[in-house]
């Protein structure tokens, strides 16, 4: 065995490499593309869903004495101005059942999951005396006090919401007039600013369209949330675990509990309550994710990155059988089995756009083991080598399949493979004169495949 062959076949090993990067772009280009079509998806039907509220708002207005001198007199003189503001306040309670159902929504060869959330929500506030303004209530007055909800899309909303405020219905509006909870709906409440201590019992339906995800931000001074849905692949997301779960291949449900203690909400309220935009108090949310966990471009790209290995293994295998059987292969002869390796990524990338991955890999690497299983019969001129270097091959292809489907373990199954075969390598080789083969061999023919 020549140097020179050496030398075309690590050429032939880059020039795959090269082929499989325009591959891997191609697998980036499709997934850019899905995602695209997803956006599309959402934009004309509601994006992910973050529910924040309801909190109370009691705008104020105060007069403020103010002291002067009068620098011509130099008479001092009293002057007022009015200075406007808000009080906020959470629910003592805050509770919220979901049912959620997801249906599938087609744009071409893609698919976006949408949701429809069908929630009760509850509770009650509690305004304490004076709306724990103390001695200086006096010197407020209060304008109407409203109740609003922050959501992310309001375009999601998919019934008329009416609350129920103590047994009276009112009707919400668009709009929260609080510019940190943005989006959302309020609703203006009918009750006396009086001096006494107030509990305030509500409760409203939401039917709430989305895509993606769905968050809660738990206001309450405690909070429970339970949400169930049809969905089997959950992840769950945000600052906070559900307490209890389950998931079954008919669905998943879910309870998260939460209180001031853990979520801190009312001081980082009291913080940003006048800010546009508060992602401290956004970010104090959680929920779950529908996004199917099952992504073939995913894959497809994990199983590329163990491409140079396949094609490493397979001209290996070659060299083993030249040199134990004292076969020639030409390197035209690699190449074509190099490219029948890289068409296996292209072959499970088109596929699996159509008809999954599990069964696009199964009908992926059976052609191609089949090729080349085939080929080889007649390269080396034995179908009992053929068909075992096929084998060798299936084999290899039904490890990558276990490596991509155990992520966590895909670093060990790796390391015990590699490990494996080279324990293989060199048991096979462990009495070869290597020096010997740098030398012509006269027994050595070169095999004529017509």
């Amino acid at each position: 065995m020549s140097v020179f062959k050496l030398g075309m076949i690590a050429l032939l090993i880059l020039l795959l490499m090269i082929a499989l990067m325009m591959i891997s772009g191609l697998i980036s280009d499709r997934q850019n593309q899905r995602d695209g079509v997803l956006e599309g998806i959402a934009r004309s039907s509601s994006y992910s869903q973050q529910l924040s509220g309801p909190i109370l708002i009691v705008p104020y207005r105060k007069a403020i004495h103010i002291w002067k001198l009068n620098a011509q007199t130099q008479e001092r003189y009293q002057e007022t101005i009015e200075e406007r503001g808000r009080l906020y306040f959470l629910p003592e309670r805050f509770e919220l059942d979901g049912k959620v159902q997801t249906e599938v929504r087609s744009r071409g060869i893609y698919e976006a999951r949408l949701y429809h959330a069908d929630n009760h929500i509850s509770g009650h506030f509690v305004l304490p005396e004076h709306f724990g303004l103390g001695d200086d209530f006096a010197d407020y007055q209060f304008d109407e006090p409203f109740m609003a909800v922050g959501i992310s899309d309001v375009r999601g909303i998919e019934n008329a919401l009416k609350l129920d405020l103590d047994g009276q219905q009112l009707d919400f509006v668009p709009g929260t007039r609080v510019p940190l909870l943005g989006e959302g709906v309020s609703v203006a409440l009918p009750m006396e600013t009086g001096a006494q201590q107030t509990q305030l019992n509500f409760a409203f339906d939401l039917r709430l369209q989305g895509t993606g995800q769905l968050q809660i931000t738990p206001v309450g001074k405690t909070s429970s949330v339970q949400l169930s849905a049809d969905w089997p692949h959950p992840s769950f997301i945000g600052s906070y675990l559900p307490a209890k779960r389950e998931v079954s291949e008919q669905g998943f449900s879910a309870n998260w509990q939460a209180s001031f203690f853990s979520t801190n909400l009312q001081e980082i309220l009291n913080r940003c309550a006048a800010d546009q935009v508060c992602a401290e108090f956004q970010g104090r949310s959680f929920g779950v994710s529908f996004i199917s966990p099952v992504d073939q471009y995913l894959k497809s790209d994990r199983s590329i990155k163990y491409a140079l290995l396949f094609i490493a293994l397979t001209f290996a295998g070659f060299l083993l059988l030249e040199v134990l059987k004292g076969l020639a292969v030409h390197p035209v002869q690699y190449a074509l089995v190099g490219a029948a390796l890289a068409l296996f990524y292209l072959l499970l990338l088109s596929l699996s756009e159509h008809i999954g991955f599990a069964l696009a890999y199964l009908l992926s690497a059976s052609a191609c083991v089949s090729l080349i299983g085939f080929y080889v019969c007649h390269v080396l001129g034995s179908v009992r080598h053929g068909l075992g270097f096929g084998l060798a091959l299936g084999t290899l292809y039904a490890l990558l399949y276990g490596l991509l489907s155990a992520e966590d373990y895909a670093l060990l199954m790796g390391a015990l493979l590699l490990f494996g075969l080279l324990v293989v390598f060199m048991v096979l080789t462990c009495k070869l004169d290597w020096y010997g083969l740098a030398q012509p061999a006269s027994g050595n023919v070169e095999v004529s495949h017509e």
